[in-house]
């Protein structure tokens, strides 16, 4: 059972940030899951998958998975490029991107 360390990207539903200044520690299923044949729902017998451990730093969350003896891949963060835009540029007459339709 190898445990994934990674810091998580932000949402696509926000524009914000929250929920993204934390590493995790997630375990990868280990077998594949189950379709119950009578209602559907997908099931696992893994109980690991269902854990998920947040730390302050890349080093805690490695230093655990060490300390426990988890075997673990490190996912590095990747860098994001802010592109900062202005509301009104939306109103511009001069825009690139396409032509104000009304």
């Amino acid at each position: 059972m190898v445990a994934r360390i990674y810091k998580p990207a932000k949402t696509a539903m926000q524009s914000g940030t929250a929920k993204t200044h934390y590493w995790v520690l997630e375990h990868e299923p280990s077998s594949a899951r189950e379709i119950d044949p009578l209602m559907g729902w997908t099931s696992s017998g893994d109980m690991n998958t269902q854990v998920t451990l947040r730390f302050d730093t890349r080093d805690e969350a490695v230093a655990y998975a060490e300390k426990h003896k988890i075997p673990y891949q490190v996912f590095d963060e990747q860098p994001r490029a802010a592109r900062p835009k202005s509301y009104s540029d939306n109103f511009r007459s001069d825009r690139v991107d396409g032509n104000w339709t009304h």
